[in-house]
This record gives C-alpha cells, sequence and structure tokens, in this order.
C-alpha cells in the first residue's frame, strides 16, 4: 500500500513512483509502518531475482540517517537503472537467476521528513543495538543516553526502535539461511575521499572473523578497477561507537554459520563543501552534495561499485579464500592493525 499522498518527502514519492511503475519482477513488502506527525510512513523493502535460498543475496541500504538524503537517492538511482533494463538485458536476467538482490532505500522516512539525523523518537538507528564497545567509545558522537536533546542518543537499553528492529527482523530472516550475502549501506559526511568500512565499530583490537574475506575483496576491487580511489578499511581505525547495527548482525550471522559481509560507502561529504561552502548554511549542507550536477555526479559515479559488488556476491565461490586464509589474515593484520 503507497503512502499518504500528503506526503512531502521527495524520495518517498520517488520511491513509490518505481513501485507503481516497476514490472511484476519487482517483489515489494512493507517492513514496518513509521509513525509521523498524523502519518504511517512506510519502510519499504523491494526485491529481485531468485529467491531460492541456497543462493547468495545483496541488500542495499539507504536513508539510515535522515540527513544523509544522497545514500537513499544512490539506491533508488541504481534500482530505477535495473528495472530499465529488466526488460532487455540478458546479463541482468542472468544475473538475476543466480543470486537475489534487496533493496532498503528509506530507513528512517520520519528523520527525512523532519531533515533530522535522528528517526521520529530522536534516536540515531545506527547507535541502537544492544551492542557495547568494548574499548571506549567516542564522547557522545559515539552513543550516549544522557538526552534525546543531544545528537547520537542510543535510545532505550532493552528495546530497539521500530526502524532498526525492522531491518534487524528481515536481515535474520532473509540472509542467515543463505551461504553468503553482501550487505552495502549508503551514508556520507566523513572525509574527502569515498570509504567503505567494514566491523568492527566496537573494536579496534578485536579484528571480525572474516578479515581475510574482506582483504580479498580489497584485493579484488582494486585489480579490477585500478582507478577507483576508494579508501577500504575497518571502520574503528577512525572512532569507536556503542550500538553498531552492523556489529550487531555480523555478530549475530556468525552464531548462525554463515558468511554476511556488511560494508558501509561513507561518501566524502567534505569534497562537496569545499567546492561551495555556502553549503553550511543549511541543515543538509554537510551530508549532501547541494548543487544539481554534483549530486548527478555521485548518482553515476557509485554504479560500478555497486555492479562490482553483486558481481561478487553472485560468483563469491571463485573468490573466497580457502588455503591461503592465513596468508591473507596476516596481511590484513599488517595493513589496518
Amino acid at each position: 500500500m503507497l503512502s499518504s499522498t500528503d506526503t512531502v518527502l521527495p524520495e518517498l514519492q520517488q520511491l513509490e513512483q518505481l513501485i507503481a511503475q516497476a514490472p511484476d519482477q519487482l517483489h515489494v513488502e512493507v517492513l514496518a509502518q513509521v509513525p509521523h506527525m498524523a502519518q504511517q510512513l512506510p519502510l519499504y523493502l523491494l526485491s529481485l531475482g531468485n529467491p531460492e535460498p541456497t543462493l547468495p543475496a545483496i541488500v542495499l541500504v539507504g536513508g539510515v540517517h535522515g540527513l544523509e538524503r544522497i545514500g537513499t537517492q544512490v539506491v533508488l538511482a541504481y534500482l530505477q537503472t535495473l528495472l530499465s533494463r529488466l526488460s532487455w538485458d540478458l546479463c541482468l536476467q542472468h544475473t538475476l537467476q543466480q543470486c537475489r538482490i534487496h533493496f532498503i532505500p528509506l530507513v528512517n522516512p520520519a528523520g527525512m521528513a523532519n531533515g533530522w539525523r535522528a528517526n521520529g523518537n530522536s534516536v540515531d538507528l545506527m547507535r541502537n543495538a544492544p551492542v557495547e564497545c568494548t574499548e571506549g567509545a567516542a564522547w557522545l558522537v559515539g552513543g550516549q543516553r544522557i538526552s534525546r536533546a543531544i545528537p547520537w542518543h542510543r535510545g532505550r537499553s532493552d528495546k530497539m526502535e521500530t526502524e532498526s528492529s525492522a531491518v534487524t527482523d528481515f536481515i535474520q530472516r532473509e540472509l542467515f539461511k543463505r551461504p553468503f550475502s553482501l550487505v552495502l549501506d549508503c551514508h556520507s559526511g566523513f572525509g574527502t575521499t569515498d570509504r567503505l568500512w567494514f566491523p568492527y565499530a566496537k573494536s579496534r583490537r578485536e579484528p571480525i572473523a572474516h578479515l581475510a574475506e574482506m582483504y580479498r575483496l580489497r584485493q579484488l576491487l582494486a585489480q579490477t578497477y585500478p582507478h577507483q580511489n576508494y579508501i577500504f578499511e575497518p571502520q574503528a581505525q577512525h572512532y569507536l561507537c556503542h550500538g553498531d547495527l552492523w556489529d550487531y548482525l555480523y555478530d549475530l550471522a556468525l552464531a548462525h554459520n554463515t558468511t554476511m559481509l556488511p560494508l558501509t560507502l561513507e561518501m566524502g561529504s567534505w569534497n562537496w563543501v569545499r567546492k561551495n561552502p555556502f553549503q553550511l548554511l543549511s541543515s543538509l549542507g554537510m551530508f549532501h552534495p547541494v548543487k544539481p550536477h554534483r549530486v548527478k555526479r555521485v548518482l553515476r559515479s557509485h554504479l560500478i561499485l555497486i555492479n562490482f559488488l553483486i558481481n561478487s556476491t553472485m560468483s563469491y565461490h571463485n573468490w573466497l579464500p580457502k588455503a591461503n586464509r592465513e596468508q591473507l589474515n596476516a596481511a590484513a593484520r599488517q595493513l589496518w592493525y
């Protein structure tokens, strides 16, 4: 069911237009209804490809932070591209026979409608999971329960927010039964270079169990696209935080004996500010390109990355490290730890 037409949220309107015009191959599900003023805003999941649980899957996520609209727009732009290719592209049709592609373009519709980083309850959804930093999180930025009036509030300790809980339930239901999966969660607001971060955010001393796999994926990206300039690294190299959603889900996936590799695309928004300092006069300016030509440039600049990750998901048998895991682990530790 589509949301109220009274909603003044362009990203949600664009998403619902895509749904209304989409072919039958697009599966649509509402994971939750999120209260906003007198409305209920839908948290949409859209899926393409083979639902067979023995096949791999990838999830493209955006809009966890309401101010970071460009993340939602990147996911929507890629979805629009795939939908327009469905009827004629044999390569895409083959890909969709071999894997499942999920889209959660707008995790935090109330926050985006409000122009907030947090959700409608003033909770930061990336500080909301029940996981604690083991080495001392960054003060305030790393998550706090002092006041909801201060950014980065973690929410209640005994209950996750509706949006976080909906994403968590979906990931467990859909990915934990599969042999392999990737997640790309699109954010903005850090540095001058686009970064690919992987867990942990809770510890810089404890590497993830799939460190060799992350290092191998980094190798593949550099070898396949030598002219790209993503910095591929653990998030903990920059700051530690409580309640990271992907730390939590990664650890849950480990317990279910499946390989799920979560990545966060952190788009380097300081470049946009450097080119247009007047952006800082807007609440969105630190997190969004603002200028139309820069928005278009960002939307097309990550197409290659997403294609690469989809192909990596579909072909995981051909690159996951086996006999050389110890060697890759050692190289990763030397590089990152």
